[in-house]
């Protein structure tokens, strides 16, 4: 086999350096520059990112504060609240409050009953149904010293009739008592005492 020419193995040479040069670039080069592309495009949303960080510790405080004062608000709120946890402790915490309002209005209590407690979105509405009896004055003085009441109570339904047809001055009265529970509330209610003059 005859020997290349200088001209022959010049262009071999060439040809096998292109060669060298185009498979670095395809495999080293190329995909370095494709990673370097790549940093780049994340570069705007990782400073996007490490911004909102930055602002989020920086309100770190200003959250803490906000947040107890929240907290100060719920436990305030939860002051006039049932005792709980549970909707029968709250139901029993209830009928104790409006027998003691009871007794101190004068009225007579004929008979009570607990109704079905509802979830209200977290909060629970405890209702019970009271009878009594007593003049015009008790009555009163039992709803006002219920508006008087520690808490959050609502009166759902009131119906008001004569107890006897011979007896106008004695009255019957019925009405649905609400309170009001959040689970885990365990804060007494306590009575509230009578001001002067209130009592018959």
């Amino acid at each position: 086999m005859p020997a290349l020419r200088a001209r022959e193995r010049t262009i071999v040479l060439i040809g096998l350096v292109a060669l060298v040069a185009t498979s670095g670039y395809v495999l080293v080069v190329e995909p370095a520059l494709a990673r370097q592309r790549e940093r780049e495009a994340l570069i705007p949303a990782r400073e996007a990112t490490l911004e909102s960080k930055r602002r989020l510790v920086a309100k770190r405080e200003h959250l803490t504060l906000e947040r107890e004062a929240l907290g100060k608000q719920i436990d305030q709120a939860s002051t006039g609240l049932l005792p709980g946890p549970t909707p029968p402790l709250a139901a029993s915490a209830l009928q104790r409050l409006m027998k003691d309002l009871a007794s101190g209005s004068g009225v007579e209590l004929r008979s009570e009953r607990v109704l079905a407690a509802q979830d209200l979105s977290g909060v629970f509405e405890i209702p019970i149904e009271l009878t009594v009896a007593g003049s015009i004055r008790q009555i009163v003085t039992l709803l006002s010293r219920l508006e008087r009441a520690p808490g959050a109570l609502t009166v759902k339904d009131l119906k008001i009739r004569v107890a006897a047809p011979g007896q106008p001055r004695e009255l019957l009265a019925t009405l649905v008592v609400a309170g009001y529970l959040r689970p885990g509330t365990l804060a007494p209610l306590e009575p509230p005492r009578a001001p002067r003059g209130d009592e018959t």
